[in-house]
């Protein structure tokens, strides 16, 4: 690619040379009104080239730039799913060691405690209903 580069500016450049050996006469070049510059028409042509060569830079530093402040945004994105991703994932290793628990847990084990939370649901039940009847 940088091969290709020189060889385009080299072309341009040699154009501009002989294009400038062969055009040394005046021209005249009216800026505003009242204003006028005159000078060979190769200095023209090259302060012209220069000129867009000067804007053409300017404008790829600002789309490198505006490139440079998008790949931050968006690396910042990135570390901000990153961590999201790292936070789920130690939250799926915790509910799977809990669910590893309760697989070990012995089977009277779980049954006492089933059998415990419905007769504490049956008591909460009967007082519920007492309560009823004594507002009756």
């Amino acid at each position: 690619m940088r091969q290709i580069n020189f060889l385009l500016i080299f072309a341009v450049l040699l154009a501009l040379v002989l294009f400038s050996l062969e055009n040394t006469e005046p021209a005249a070049i009216q800026i505003v009104q009242g204003v006028e510059v005159q000078a060979p028409l190769c200095i023209e042509l090259i302060l012209a080239m220069g000129l867009g060569a000067v804007l053409a830079w300017i404008f790829s530093i600002w789309a490198r730039l505006l490139r440079s402040l998008e790949s931050g945004k968006q690396l910042r994105q990135m570390r901000a799913k990153d961590e999201r991703i790292q936070e789920l994932e130690e939250n799926i290793e915790h509910y799977k060691a809990e669910i590893e628990e309760r697989r070990s847990l012995p089977l009277n084990a779980t049954l006492q405690t089933e059998d415990t939370e419905v007769v504490s649901g049956k008591l909460a039940s009967l007082a519920a209903a007492k309560e009823q009847e004594s507002l009756a």
